[in-house]
């Protein structure tokens, strides 16, 4: 068994006048994460916020998740809607799952 995880800046829009805040409806940032070593099968992944800025004057919504895990990586998936206006989005994350071994045999 094996663990990898990591923290990432997703966007800081409000540097940048970007979508998240500026924008309105629905709205995505999919990143691409790659593992620090390759998994035998899709691990098990979990994410979470570490760090959000969002405008007090709209409502909150937000929806953070993993999507195509593969063993080599995975998307962070953030989604917003609405007239929410986020600034700013840090998420953590943990991959839990099997890896090689050098005793493990290749048979062909």
């Amino acid at each position: 068994m094996g663990i990898d995880s990591g923290s990432k800046v997703l966007f800081s829009d409000f540097v940048t006048d970007g979508a998240m805040w500026t924008g309105e409806g629905d709205r995505e940032i999919r990143m691409l994460i790659p593992f620090s070593e390759k998994f035998v099968t899709a691990p098990a992944v979990m994410v979470g916020m570490s760090m959000w800025d969002i405008d007090a004057e709209t409502n909150s919504r937000i929806d953070i998740s993993s999507d195509n895990v593969t063993p080599e990586n995975f998307e962070i998936v953030f989604h917003t809607w609405g007239d929410t206006k986020v600034a700013r989005i840090r998420a953590d994350w943990i991959a839990f799952g099997e890896v090689g071994d050098e005793d493990d045999w290749d048979v062909p």
